[in-house]
């Protein structure tokens, strides 16, 4: 489960939607003693006069230069991935802005070893949010595994895993279902169809139902759950966030000082309630594990609405960007990949015929590695340590902060061939599999495992499944997609125009059942009959295919 990416986001326009036609090396880079003799070179870079430096630093982030130029830069100034500097916010909200970054993929695992970092409230970095935002208690996130409350949190969320497994798959092509025919509709309509607003909607509702089995717009809440969780989370993140405001107004608004809780309480309210209502089973093995059954809540707003969410909310369209990109060769690949597991699996989407999507599994792999959905992580050293870039070594002293951005980190050219390229299949194969430890978006290396005593990500599989999901049901559905990419805030917020190539019957009538069960042509399609509009169900289709 993951967090909301802390800058500008993309936003996705679909161009079109072609409708479907008939061993690992140990991620240890730091010791006490380097393992070999690397020159050990004091950590270069400062953090100028106090007050002026990071204030200037601030706006250098935020407006001036942009977060991945801000590092950028700063590696070729310093020579170094290794360096000093500060980072947002800075004042007057963090008391201590001064980091040293990670920025490859040697050192950047250290901000995993929780024997030589400490976790304790940097889930955001250099500060922290009022806990006036989670109703009083510190959410898993910040507690460092050395707290005893880290390990029965933990292990609530595994239990609620566990427990609610076999609903994930069938609930999400409900949801997704939904949200694909409202875009066709809202196609045949309009030209075009907002991608935002549907995804959100299909993403809290299948975290919902698959969860907690309720469906959110059944209750109280109706569509408000994904906004209020966008203001939610404003008030959390936006101290390290760019609106896309002139920076004369929006750095004195949001970097300066915190907005104050009260501005959600009432909303924030609404959402606990309705998962108090529908989380018994959850709230009950709460207990049982030492937790108030108002803490477990907290908790389970905090998981599903900020980590879960917040991940979909980024990641799917990130997904569907780097898909989009990667051209007509991989998406066909992906299409006849995905529909003939699903057929030789009697037309059902399964956890096993999942895992014999080998492209796919590399495809939503390979996004994690560009544009994982948390870029910034960080860890405060437990004691003096020495840390290795690829040449060099750097002594770290107790109490120091450090901050990994791990964009670049996971683009690293002496660890993968062609970093800053997509390559659908580069973590197909033996020797593919293998480049997984250097997969770092779950605050661990993907190829290992999340457990009570690390800070890996409890939900890391289940989000994997759910980016695998998605690339099943869209080429379930499609051929290929074109998109177009801009820029939003807060979670890849993203618009789709969609020019509607896909409607043209004369292409249709040579493509496949519209649903995709079937896998046969329209012309023979019981639904369809040529004509392009099907209501079959997955059940209809396989009682008559």
């Amino acid at each position: 489960m993951t967090s909301y990416s802390s800058a500008a986001h993309a936003t996705l326009h679909l161009r079109s939607l072609s409708k479907q036609t008939p061993r690992a090396i140990s991620s240890s880079s730091i010791s006490e003693t380097p393992s070999i003799k690397l020159p050990i070179k004091k950590i270069p870079g400062d953090y100028g006069i106090p007050l002026i430096s990071p204030l200037k630093d601030r706006l250098d982030y935020f407006y001036f230069q942009g977060r991945e130029l801000y590092f950028k830069s700063r590696i070729q100034k310093h020579n170094s991935t290794v360096y000093r500097t500060n980072m947002p916010p800075g004042p007057f909200i963090s008391s201590n802005p001064n980091v040293v970054v990670l920025l490859d993929g040697k050192s950047f695992p250290v901000l995993h070893d929780v024997t030589k970092v400490e976790k304790m409230n940097l889930f955001t970095g250099t500060y922290m949010p009022s806990t006036d935002l989670t109703g009083g208690f510190r959410v898993l996130s910040y507690l460092d595994p050395s707290e005893p409350k880290h390990a029965q949190l933990k292990q609530l969320l595994f239990f609620l895993l566990k427990s609610r497994r076999d609903h994930v798959i069938p609930e999400f092509h409900v949801s997704f279902t939904e949200m694909f025919e409202h875009l066709e509709a809202e196609l045949a309509a309009n030209g075009k169809a907002d991608f935002s607003t549907p995804n959100d909607t299909a993403s809290f509702g299948f975290l919902c139902r698959s969860f907690f089995g309720f469906n959110p717009v059944d209750t109280k809440l109706g569509l408000d759950g994904p906004g209020i969780i966008s203001k939610w989370v404003l008030l959390q993140l936006g101290p390290v966030i760019s609106l896309g405001l002139p920076w004369f107004i929006e750095d004195p608004l949001l970097h300066t000082f915190r907005l104050p809780a009260f501005i959600v309480k009432s909303d924030y309210k609404r959402l606990y309630d309705i998962f108090y209502e529908n989380s018994d089973f959850v709230l009950d093995e709460g207990e049982k594990l030492g937790i108030c059954k108002e803490e477990t809540c907290h908790n389970l707003v905090f998981a599903t609405c900020f980590n879960s969410f917040g991940g979909m909310k980024i990641f799917f369209p990130t997904l569907m960007k780097w898909i989009g990109r990667s051209g007509g060769s991989v998406q066909r690949k992906l299409a006849e990949e995905i529909r003939s597991v699903v057929r030789s699996n009697g037309g059902k989407v399964t956890m096993m015929g999942l895992e014999q999507m080998a492209l796919t599994k590399s495809v939503v792999y390979e996004a994690l590695r560009m544009d994982p959905p948390v870029p910034l992580q960080y860890g405060k050293a437990k004691r003096d340590i020495v840390i290795e870039s690829h040449d060099t070594g750097f002594e770290i002293k107790k109490g120091e902060m450090l901050c990994g951005f791990q964009t670049l980190a996971t683009r690293d050219s002496r660890i993968f061939e062609k970093g800053e390229e997509f390559v659908g299949d580069r973590f197909v194969g033996e020797k593919g599999e293998k480049l997984l430890e250097h997969v770092l978006w779950s605050n661990g290396p993907e190829n290992g495992t999340t457990t009570l005593a690390n800070k890996q990500c409890a939900g890391k599989d289940f989000v994997v499944m759910a980016a695998r999901l998605l690339v099943v049901e869209l080429f379930l559905r499609y051929d290929s997609i074109e998109i177009e990419v801009g820029t939003a805030q807060l979670g890849r917020e993203f618009h789709s125009g969609v020019e509607e190539k896909i409607l043209n019957p004369g292409k249709m009538a040579k493509t496949q059942c519209l649903k995709s069960f079937c896998l046969i042509e329209y012309a023979d399609c019981w639904c369809c009959q040529g004509n392009g509009i099907c209501h079959a169900t997955q059940a209809d289709c396989l009682k008559r295919c």
